[in-house]
């Protein structure tokens, strides 16, 4: 994946309509109706946040006589979810190496745990 596709993936998933859009479509295409059904905007606001979802490769569309139902397009979620997994393994990393410095630093420690005032 090119950077300015991931670039347009996670502008897409910026924004909650879309993001709830993309969860709506995960369990079946839909029609622009459909997706507008629950939020609370016109169907032409919600062609523009299909607009970006399009660009971003994250929804395609196909025609069937009048209707044009949307699908999601799994394979720039998983693009991005693979860039994130980096920084996730760097993290456990680093609390795996901070885990082990505490009980390094607790194994050096000369004085026993305090139980309070005796």
């Amino acid at each position: 994946m090119t950077p300015a596709r991931l670039d347009d993936t996670f502008a897409a998933l910026a924004d909650p309509t879309r993001r709830a859009i993309l969860a709506r479509l995960a369990a079946g295409e839909a029609t622009v109706a459909e997706l507008a059904r629950p939020f609370r905007m016109s169907q032409p606001a919600v062609s523009k946040h299909l607009k970006v979802l399009e660009k971003a490769g994250l929804i395609s569309h196909t025609r069937d006589a009048q209707r044009r139902p949307r699908r999601l397009v799994a394979q720039p979620l998983k693009a991005a979810a693979d860039w994130l997994d980096a920084y996730r393994r760097f993290w456990e990393e680093s609390f795996n190496r901070l885990d082990a410095l505490l009980d390094e630093l607790k194994a050096d420690d000369p004085l026993p745990p305090s139980g309070g005032p005796g």
